[in-house]
């Protein structure tokens, strides 16, 4: 996250997050994912709202297992809840076994250098270290290879160690019908039959919501908790968790054949009035938002309509056609939302491209962040 500017003036962008949605939502695939743990991914600065915040929102809920990318993530968490159990699931950087200790930071072993590095701490101070075993059934990213099983079992039972939790990733969770879903279960499956006793771990937040059979001993859900789109071609049921309101900087008239934006790929139809809003790339409001005449780029909400971003994204800026709001023309400096509750976080992920993962955890640009609670429920 960027640090914020030594002087709020209040006369940029306004990111609102609302911690009461985040604790709902986690609740909510609390009462789904039934008999089995439900844990926080709170990586990527919380997915862009503010891992401390989350965090202890998400604490404040009953989450008690939360996961991170990065060792600095995980001190983040353990300075901000003393208590919690936190998983770095990037693993143990090599030589860094002492912080993480000191820490309580708990690695997901990936690797056998990562699990030798570990048993040598464990050996070390006489302690059964808490850690998780991460087998890929299917990714090809992190994760012990399926023939190294037998290898990592061995090398457990020889100094008598249990691993704190067996996990896997699922490649293709949004997708339900996705054959690979039962290939990676079925070999999730096979691999913590070698681990009895052992809690395991599989489902993201589309298999909570999808997979009571990929559920285990705990989930761990991410995007769903803030409010994202998990689940490809089904209405998505979260609650959205962040609003943001961008100022506009200037209503101007454009002509008939003129163009907007840099590179003039977007060319008036018709005689046009255009408001200039101060939000752009800088911001994280992506390049692949723009609209030329080509392709129908991002939106935004002002004052009743969804309205269209017409020309190039900018660094500092981009530009909308308010044209049909008529006489009901907006005025520098009122606020315009472009994401929220007219503009959800995968409208404009649909509009650009790109998946509402990317939206939110890019939101790091120059605007005050207010925290709010709507209400936790119950």
């Amino acid at each position: 996250m960027m640090p914020a500017p030594a002087i709020a003036t209040g006369y940029g962008g306004r990111l609102t997050v609302d911690l009461g949605a985040i604790i709902r939502n986690w609740q909510a695939l609390d009462k789904v994912s039934a008999g089995a743990l439900t844990g926080a991914a709170v990586k990527a600065d919380g997915y862009g709202v503010g891992i401390v915040a989350a965090s202890k929102a998400l604490f404040a809920a009953g989450a008690r297992f939360f996961f991170v990318a990065t060792p600095d993530e995980g001190l983040a968490v353990r300075a901000a809840l003393p208590e919690a159990y936190i998983f770095v699931l990037n693993g143990l950087h090599p030589g860094s076994a002492a912080l993480y200790v000191a820490e309580r930071l708990m690695p997901v072993l990936n690797s056998l250098p990562m699990l030798e590095e570990w048993m040598v701490a464990c050996l070390g101070r006489n302690e059964a270290l808490p850690a998780a075993l991460h087998f890929d059934t299917g990714m090809n990213r992190l994760g012990f290879r399926l023939n190294e099983t037998s290898v990592v079992k061995r090398m457990c039972d020889e100094v008598g160690y249990a691993p704190q939790m067996i996990m896997s990733h699922l490649a293709c969770a949004d997708q339900p019908q996705h054959e690979k879903n039962r290939t990676q279960l079925a070999l999730f499956s096979s691999v913590i039959s070698q681990f009895p006793g052992i809690p395991a771990s599989l489902a993201n937040s589309a298999a909570t919501m999808t997979s009571r059979d990929m559920h285990f001993q705990m989930v761990r859900p991410g995007i769903a908790l803030y409010g994202g789109r998990a689940v490809n071609g089904r209405r998505n049921p979260m609650v959205p968790a962040v609003r943001l309101e961008v100022p506009i900087l200037q209503v101007r008239e454009g002509k008939t054949g003129e163009s907007v934006g840099y590179g003039a790929t977007y060319t008036l139809a018709r005689d046009s009035r255009i408001a200039v809003i101060g939000i752009g790339y800088a911001d994280g409001f992506l390049r692949s938002l723009s609209g030329s005449n080509q392709h129908q780029g991002g939106k935004a909400y002002v004052r009743g309509r969804i309205v269209p971003v017409i020309g190039r994204v900018s660094m500092d800026m981009c530009e909308l056609d308010i044209t049909d709001l008529g006489n009901d023309i907006p005025l520098p400096g009122e606020m315009v939302e472009v994401l929220g509750e007219h503009v959800s976080v995968d409208d404009q992920a649909d509009a650009g491209n790109t998946i509402g993962y990317e939206m939110l955890t890019s939101l790091k640009g120059r605007y005050s962040r207010t925290y709010v609670d709507s209400g936790a429920g119950s």
